[in-house]
């Protein structure tokens, strides 16, 4: 019988898949019972993925596929327990006083950083249409992932695998360059203060405008506050521009590319990095998509996993 006329499955349940995935469940939960503490957020994970998992075959096969997503977000929790200023010493004066060098505005007798320059000069249609932007940085590439799920699995492959390793880069520098955002000079000074709280910062104006803790219950679960550079707020808008030019999504990439430039201005604004920081999220961006392309083009290996991987989510 040519194969191409046999109903793909993917993964089957059986005995087998029920006990690797029973395991991994069990596993992840302890591992971050020890590593983090117990948080209602990780059984809601392992909840959701053994609900689509057995549910269908269609269910089973998307979340098979968001695996990739699911593995840089337990990568990026696990970080809490090793803080980053544990490694290195934390870049706070020398960033601070280098991003007025570079980019310093003259106000009122003043050199100013542009955070600061936005601090006293924002306003409320700013605060809304920013804090807007902001929302849209995991919303609008998981919500591309999806559609490129649906339309082009090698693509969503691609995607997905570019989106995890620029991330990886992202991680590496956090480590080797621990930075301090604008906020943490603006409320703590230049002096170093381990175990400090994330902050909305800036977004706190959305989130009293509108009179919701939207942007205060996202920072309250962040890794770490000394992971500012690079801004992975400004990388993933890069990568979604990348892939949405390379499938020709006309329209939609003037969309993209509006979110991109407003997330990019929304992290200076509301003090969560310096342009330094933003720099350095697009140059993450650019070095993760090439270092991806050349790894998939030299590798025999990768390719061959992927047309494994994209065998087993075929619809």
């Amino acid at each position: 019988m040519d194969s191409s006329s046999t109903p793909n499955t993917g993964i089957a349940i059986n005995s087998k898949s029920i006990l690797v995935v029973s395991l991994l469940s069990i596993a992840y939960l302890v591992l971050s019972y020890f590593l983090i503490g117990y948080k209602s957020d990780e059984l809601t994970l392992v909840l959701i993925f053994n609900v689509l998992f057995y549910l269908s075959v269609p269910t089973r096969k998307f979340i098979l596929g968001f695996t990739i997503f699911i593995v840089y977000w337990i990568i990026f929790d696990y970080m809490k327990a090793f803080p980053n200023y544990n490694f290195n010493p934390v870049h706070i004066a020398d960033i601070y006083n280098f991003e007025k060098q570079l980019f310093g505005i003259h106000y009122r007798g003043q050199l100013l950083t542009p955070n600061e320059y936005w601090r006293v000069n924002g306003n409320t249609f700013i605060d809304v249409v920013s804090g807007i932007f902001y929302l849209c940085w995991i919303p609008v590439p998981l919500g591309f992932a999806a559609y490129l799920f649906f339309k082009n699995k090698a693509q969503f492959l691609r995607f997905s695998l570019t989106f995890v390793l620029v991330n990886l880069l992202g991680f590496v520098v956090y480590y080797t360059f621990p930075a301090a955002p604008p906020w943490y000079v603006q409320y703590h000074g230049l002096l170093f203060h381990p175990l400090t709280q994330g902050n909305t910062a800036g977004l706190a104006k959305f989130d009293a405008y509108f009179h919701a803790n939207i942007f205060k219950s996202i920072y309250a679960k962040g890794s770490n506050v000394f992971a500012a550079m690079p801004s992975l707020h400004s990388s993933y808008p890069v990568i979604v521009v990348y892939y949405g030019i390379k499938n020709r999504l006309g329209i939609v990439n003037v969309f993209f590319a509006v979110v991109m430039l407003g997330i990019w201005f929304t992290a200076v604004y509301a003090s969560h990095h310096y342009v330094l920081d933003v720099l350095a999220g697009i140059t993450t961006a650019i070095t993760g998509i090439s270092l991806f392309n050349l790894l998939l083009a030299k590798s025999t290996w990768l390719q061959q996993r992927l047309v494994s991987y994209e065998r087993v989510i075929v619809q």
